[in-house]
């Protein structure tokens, strides 16, 4: 399946219905539904609070009550990353958790093994910015997290790789106004694939984003 990005401006964006909370690693800033669709959720500023996460074998998670999203997550080796020019190369996006979809509303563990990616300057004891897209069929919505990287970080700790899905309508219950991450930022095109979710399982199992091949180009 082929996802085109809106190559519009956030104030573009009507107010969006689905939203998404990142829950791991920890965000920018507090979450304000009215801000997911600007760069970074609204917080174009670095933390100081940077989380340490494995260079290899991470992963995040994400929340939504909304179903039927597209998934997928950048970064940024910039210092202070502000745009979201700051994510690319050449007009490339530098993509660690490729796009893929899951049809489900839920709580969801996504494999991120930023070293695997390849991409230059992302390597141990570096700062790193990574923002994860989300679409769920009104518009991107983004959420960033401010990370140092570690090689001798085999593990993450104090949190469980664990997925669930909701039957619960979005819109309705204490759920209502989480939501899912997705699509690409301003600019790019991209072929995605399937969000694979195996779930209720550990984090060797857990989702895994399934990819036919991924192109950026306007």
């Amino acid at each position: 399946m082929r996802f085109t990005a809106l190559a519009v401006l956030p104030c573009l964006f009507g107010a969006a219905s689905a939203h998404f909370r990142l829950q791991y690693p920890l965000p920018r800033g507090n979450f304000v539904a009215d801000k997911e669709p600007e760069f970074c959720g609204g917080y174009p500023e670095v933390t100081t609070n940077r989380t340490v996460f494995p260079l290899s074998n991470g992963f995040f998670t994400i929340k939504s009550g909304h179903p039927d999203f597209t998934l997928g997550a950048i970064i940024s080796t910039v210092t202070n990353p502000n745009s979201f020019d700051n994510f690319s190369v050449n007009g490339v996006n530098q993509i660690v958790a490729p796009y893929g979809k899951e049809p489900n509303a839920g709580t969801f563990c996504v494999p991120l093994n930023i070293s695997a990616a390849g991409i230059e300057g992302a390597k141990d004891g570096a700062n790193v910015t990574i923002q994860i897209v989300f679409a769920g069929g009104d518009g991107n919505l983004y959420q960033c997290a401010d990370l140092t990287l570690s090689a001798n970080l085999t593990s993450v700790p104090d949190q469980t790789c664990e997925n669930t899905t909701s039957t619960t309508p979005h819109g309705s219950g204490s759920g209502g106004h989480d939501a899912s991450p997705s699509a690409t930022a301003p600019g790019s095109t991209q072929t995605g694939g399937a969000l694979g979710v195996s779930h209720g399982t550990s984090a060797a199992t857990a989702v895994l984003l399934a990819v036919a091949g991924i192109a950026a180009a306007l």
